[in-house]
């Protein structure tokens, strides 16, 4: 069961809703250790001074604002202390916004806000209803590991979902930090028509089980496959040279390949009733006599007792 990384209350009008504050996501992201090679020692860092390249205590480490030219304004934790944003308990809501209104790019990070105790379990369960019922989601701010946040609460059927955001001078200005934005001018309207026309054609309901990791799944297997004690053949592909074609032309190709059954890049799309593929599962090992050599392919895992002594790039499993 998720735990709570905040508890206080949430505030609207009068009203006070006691919540907490959970993870809504967390990061499947597959994490390695250093070592030192042929041992399991971890590689540890240390914290040294730059000039000298003596290792510095932490007692004897302060923190400097770099003014530039070498110039450094230093500030003592307590002095840092006095400007944190005052440890507040409370969301407070301000104002109800239609969450169109909101581009997607003040959105941080995304909490799920559930009622502590019975005694806050109705007012929550009423806010949660009339926002549905008004179609509007609610700003405040909240004061989280010494950081304030404004946030967008919005309500699902179950539950009050909390956005963390950034402040508008966190928003960086395309016009102003990014090379000159290609013109619409140079496009014919013939293109446009075309272009939507593949756009209505790659159309579908929103259905995240379809997306895959397919690099984590990749980088799982070759860790069962090391783990086992299986060789690796790794062969990298030769990047295809670039063609230089009429646009239209490739408009053209998407739309006829959508329309067979594949997609702009030429892969099949998969039906939405089309089960994905089962993740983690190495293939299974034929016996000796019915193995066959396996094709080329970018990058392949074979088990020992199937590899060719003409092979090239090999590296055997410690």
């Amino acid at each position: 069961m998720a735990r709570t990384i905040w508890k206080g209350a949430l505030s609207f009008g009068l009203v006070n809703v006691p919540v907490g504050l959970y993870p809504a996501t967390q990061d499947k992201t597959i994490h390695f250790n250093q070592l030192e090679e042929g041992t399991s020692d971890r590689i540890r860092y240390k914290k040294v001074n730059e000039r000298t390249g003596k290792e510095v205590d932490g007692a004897h480490i302060v923190k400097g604002f770099d003014l530039g030219g070498g110039e450094y304004v230093i500030l003592s934790d307590e002095e840092l202390e006095a400007a944190e944003p005052e440890r507040s308990r409370l969301i407070d809501i301000t104002d109800f916004v239609d969450q169109d209104e909101i581009d997607p790019i003040y959105y941080r990070t995304t909490y799920y806000l559930a009622p502590e105790g019975e005694a806050g379990e109705k007012a929550y369960a009423l806010l949660r209803q009339a926002m549905r019922g008004s179609k509007k989601i609610a700003i405040g701010t909240i004061v989280m590991r010494n950081k304030e946040y404004p946030v967008a609460i919005r309500p699902d059927d179950n539950v009050l979902n909390l956005e963390t955001m950034y402040f508008a001078d966190e928003i960086r200005s395309p016009g102003k930090e990014l090379p000159e934005l290609p013109s619409s001018k140079q496009l014919t309207n013939r293109e446009v028509t075309m272009a939507q026309q593949l756009i209505e054609s790659m159309e579908s309901e929103w259905d995240p089980s379809r997306y895959h990791d397919t690099h984590r799944s990749k980088v799982e297997e070759l860790i069962e496959a090391k783990r086992q004690g299986d060789e690796i053949v790794v062969r990298v592909a030769e990047p295809e040279a670039t063609k230089v074609v009429d646009l239209m032309d490739v408009l053209s190709a998407s739309i006829k390949s959508v329309k067979a059954g594949g997609t702009a890049n030429g892969r099949r799309r998969a039906a939405p009733s089309e089960a994905p593929a089962p993740k983690n599962r190495a293939p299974a090992k034929k016996p000796a006599a019915a193995r066959k050599p396996a094709a080329k392919q970018p990058t392949s895992i074979r088990a020992k007792s199937a590899t060719k002594s003409g092979t090239k790039t090999r590296r055997k499993a410690s």
